[in-house]
């Protein structure tokens, strides 16, 4: 019993080093790439869920050029990026579970709501600009040698300074609130241990389900059960580890920690080799172009906008799903503003035209994306 114990404590409980997980997720993302013939992303197919629910009040966003542009045939249960996001999910919540770390929890200021929201809408705004996030950037454009991913990254650097630097700004700062009371938080040993005990029951009861709904996904091709495994597993690292990309590049500029950074730079260079291989192989990849005006522009705005808004708020689109499972309702209130700011960006008739003339520039203008 006391080894078990010991396990516990020891894998589910506590949380994991960063720099191992980051690896992990490499070798994972490289080998997801060569299985699924596409790359690990997450916030377009938050816009293919957006798109889905304007279709039930009558209107038609498959006709719109922005639809058109990342595709909207089928349901998510039908598309790799959506059974491997449920995946993500059902990763997460067990390990939330089985860790005992799900509970209700509100911020001790009411600003970091509004701070969430106001992010979740930049974050949601600017990764549609960039069309993508920072996991498509880091873990599948650069290990392909994208150059739109390079533009990423050092605006996210760049991104996260000027986001630090606003945020200590002292209309932004929050105030510290000490309390007069003890926390209650273990002074019921009794009731923590049965918490406990019930929240694990509820994660093997999860992950029993994300098993059943692997096997269905299964009996309906080999890719689409694959994306609900690798989903899985994305998601358990990301919450065990608590990976925040963005994060990462803001601990530079305000602790200098350089933990975490290490990490995702081990990662892309392991998905690099992955990735070369798997290209190697016969897998096809996925370059990106790059303009010299409009896009490119976009991404790097679109990315330094995403650092303002996480800055501050609620970390990057990657550990805000164990975060709001784990009851962060700031994180909970910058994630649902964040889709619905991704949905409003793809749904605005504003952006028709613009897009329209991107893709027209597109087609006349010389494309420098490189391999």
């Amino acid at each position: 019993m006391s080894v078990l114990s010991d396990f516990r404590e020891r894998y589910l409980v506590r949380f994991w080093s960063p720099l191992p997980a980051l690896v992990a997720l490499g070798v994972a993302s490289a080998y997801y790439f060569a299985i699924t013939g596409t790359f690990w992303a997450v916030t377009g197919e938050f816009t293919r869920w957006g798109g889905h629910v304007i279709s039930w009040f009558g209107y038609a966003p498959e006709e719109w050029s922005y639809f058109k542009l990342i595709g909207l045939a089928g349901t998510p249960l039908d598309r790799i990026d959506g059974v491997m996001i449920i995946g993500m999910l059902l990763g997460a919540l067990c390990a939330a579970l089985w860790a005992n770390n799900v509970s209700l929890r509100w911020p001790t200021s009411k600003r970091r709501l509004l701070q969430g929201l106001i992010g979740g809408v930049v974050a949601g705004f600017g990764a549609r600009l960039a069309m993508g996030c920072n996991l498509a950037a880091f873990f599948t454009g650069i290990p392909m040698f994208s150059l739109h991913a390079w533009a990423f990254m050092l605006a996210t650097v760049g991104g996260a300074w000027i986001g630090v630097k606003i945020c200590l700004l002292p209309w932004l700062r929050t105030p510290l609130k000490v309390g007069s009371q003890a926390s209650s938080l273990f002074g019921d040993a009794e009731g923590t241990r049965r918490r406990a005990t019930v929240q694990a029951r509820i994660g093997t009861a999860v992950a029993v389900l994300a098993v059943a709904f692997a096997a269905w996904r299964f009996d309906v091709s080999l890719v689409l059960g694959m994306a609900v495994l690798f989903g899985l597993l994305f998601g358990g690292l990301i919450e065990r580890a608590q990976i925040c990309f963005t994060s990462a590049a803001r601990d530079l500029w305000t602790t200098g920690r350089t933990r975490a950074a290490y990490g995702i730079l081990l990662g892309m260079a392991v998905a690099c080799v992955g990735t070369f291989g798997a290209i190697a192989l016969g897998a096809s990849p996925k370059i990106f172009w790059m303009g010299r005006t409009r896009l490119s522009v976009a991404c790097c705005s679109a990315s330094a906008s995403s650092l303002l808004a996480v800055a501050k708020p609620a970390g990057c689109i990657a550990p805000w799903k164990g975060r709001c499972i784990s009851g962060w309702s700031a994180s909970a209130m910058s994630s649902a503003a964040r889709w619905w700011r991704s949905t409003g960006t793809s749904s605005a008739r504003r952006w028709r035209c613009p897009i329209r003339r991107s893709i027209c520039w597109r087609a006349s203008a010389r494309p420098v994306a490189c391999y």
